[in-house]
């Protein structure tokens, strides 16, 4: 039996934001995790905790904490539309959230952990992340438009506000981009 192809992150998130017709940004992920049937949850978590996924009911939930910064919140909420886009079949298993807080649901999380990169599908969900909320329409169309100097970080400040994104998630993102 060949082995189960991995998605291709980018793909995939450029295939969400064709589906829910978005074209512009900022991108509304909060529209888009509903626009997949998903309830959005905000409660305040422990710092390390930034969000989760998990099914009730044939219903997906997207816990996000609502300690976080608002574009730290947009992220784990594209990190969670990525598990639920690519990894719909993982978050259908029983997993405990907590040791200490045992949940009879079936639960993805977004914490330190999964912040370091080191889970492949932490990483697949990290790059849905990033390319959700920085389309390469947009960048390539930005990246185009502008001048940048090495020695000015007003641009990139500029167009992370525009995208409610962090500077060093942007920054990322250019760096990242596919090669054409």
């Amino acid at each position: 039996m060949a082995p189960a192809r991995q998605p291709n992150p980018e793909k995939a998130a450029h295939a969400v934001l064709e589906r829910m017709s978005v074209h512009g940004v900022p991108v509304p992920v909060d529209k888009i995790a509903k626009g997949m049937g998903a309830v959005l949850r905000y409660s305040p978590l422990d710092d390390e905790l930034s969000g989760m996924i998990y099914v009730k009911e044939g219903r997906p939930i997207i816990g996000i904490n609502a300690l976080h910064h608002p574009n730290r919140q947009r992220f784990s909420i594209a990190h969670e539309i990525g598990h639920l886009e690519m990894h719909r079949d993982l978050i259908t298993e029983k997993v405990h959230v907590d040791k200490d807080f045992p949940i009879e649901l079936r639960a993805l999380r977004r914490d330190t952990v999964s912040a370091l990169g080191t889970d492949i599908v932490e990483i697949q969900a990290n790059r849905f992340a990033a390319a959700l909320l920085v389309p390469d329409f947009f960048v390539e169309k930005a990246l185009a438009s502008r001048r940048f100097d090495i020695d000015d970080e007003a641009p990139i400040e500029e167009l992370a506000r525009q995208l409610r994104v962090s500077k060093q998630m942007l920054e990322y993102r250019i760096r990242n981009l596919p090669k054409r």
